[in-house]
């Protein structure tokens, strides 16, 4: 089973996520609720350890690096080039999307052997994409990449263009093994932890804690949330509450601004995605209150708030980098090269000791640090940011 979290085939929300069920009942906290039924001992267990293990290949190339890599053979797809690569993306409705979008497109400009390159766009609706990898099938692409909308719903048309071509699944997954590798960094559960792990740290014990999640039954995001529940239920930390945000830069304000009211002081802020991180920040600023310990993401507006604040934060990441990838495979499993079957690339997280290496201030404040995009022609001007 190749899945990004789990099985969903509701509409795509945000960043690499896509939206399913809701949370159902199981091991019961008085503080932080239900855990999620998106929970899965073994995937948890199997995450948290990749955190510490060493990935291989290019040290300064972590979009080419692997964790504990399973190679699968590809001699059957070997092909002389030049190559015509075909992409069904799901959308590019959001910043992290938008910015992976522009990664990818300069990774391709990079590799002559690829005379053409053609990509279509679901706009976020299942039936588009149902109807581009069909109408890609069809088009003499060499192989087929796919960042599925939603893992249900795509499955059969993944599985049916498999027989066909040589396909690559990345950022989410779909319910098949078909495809010829599944790319993507470590998870939500590595997420997650990494968040919660460092509140538990820096929040004394009987401190405050406000969870701020995005919407429920989002498969990454669940896997965030249930890794940090764990961690919290494990902790002498006082969770005051878990509200969702639904990604509202206003709500994300107001919500913190009640609990201020409500409690007094609030000592940390957990986040399952930090977009709206500097608005939970602002909160505190508003109430004339210093900014606690709070978890954010590598968008730069972030950051850059970090640094001016000389915050007490962490960042963890799903890195944009990935975006990358799916092209390196491709031309490897068309060469006839051996590629991991299920292709884990490195998930850093960003502390106060490595911020200044991810701090970008000619870039746009929604540009995400991990874009791994630094060498590519046209950075940074295609990316939005300023020209030295």
């Amino acid at each position: 089973m190749l899945l990004a979290g789990c099985a969903s085939d509701k509409p795509v929300t945000g960043g690499g996520a896509t939206a399913s069920a809701a949370p159902s009942a199981s091991a019961a906290s008085p503080a932080t609720g239900e855990q999620s039924k998106f929970f899965v001992q073994a995937d948890y267990d199997a995450q948290l350890a990749m955190r510490a293990q060493t990935a291989e290949g290019p040290e300064d190339k972590p979009w080419e690096q692997a964790i504990a890599p399973q190679m699968t053979d590809t001699a059957t797809y070997k092909k002389d080039g030049p190559y015509h690569l075909c992409f069904s993306n799901a959308a590019v409705n959001n910043p992290w999307r938008q910015v992976g979008w522009k990664t990818m497109q300069a990774e391709v400009a990079l590799h002559k052997e690829i005379a053409e390159f053609t990509a279509l766009d679901a706009e976020g609706k299942d039936d588009k994409q149902i109807s581009d990898i069909a109408e890609l099938t069809g088009k003499d692409c060499d192989a087929l990449i796919v960042s599925p909308n939603t893992t249900a719903t795509l499955t059969p048309a993944v599985s049916g263009a498999c027989p066909k071509l040589p396909v690559i699944v990345f950022d989410r997954g779909v319910e098949t093994d078909c495809p010829v590798t599944f790319i993507n960094p470590i998870g939500g559960y590595a997420f997650g932890a990494d968040g919660a792990e460092f509140l538990v740290e820096k929040v004394p014990a009987g401190g405050k804690v406000l969870a701020l999640r995005i919407l429920p039954g989002v498969d990454v995001l669940e896997t965030r949330w249930s890794a940090a529940k764990v961690t919290f239920d494990k902790s002498e930390l006082d969770v005051v509450g878990v509200e969702f945000t639904d990604g509202d830069a206003a709500k994300t304000k107001s919500i913190v601004s009640d609990y201020i009211a409500r409690h007094g002081k609030i000592d940390g802020v957990w986040m399952d995605a930090g977009a709206t991180a500097v608005a939970a920040i602002e909160a505190f600023e508003d109430a004339g209150q210093p900014v606690p310990a709070i978890v954010g993401e590598d968008q730069q507006d972030f950051l850059q708030k970090w640094k001016d604040g000389n915050l007490t934060a962490v960042a963890p990441t799903y890195p944009t980098y990935q975006w990358r990838t799916p092209i390196i495979a491709a031309l490897k499993i068309l060469k006839g090269e051996e590629v991991p079957k299920t292709w884990k690339l490195p998930q850093p997280k960003i502390t106060s000791e490595n911020l200044d290496s991810y701090l970008q201030p000619d870039m746009p404040p929604l540009h995400y640090a991990l874009c791994g995009c630094e060498d590519l022609p046209g950075f940074p001007g295609a990316w939005g940011g300023k020209e030295n």
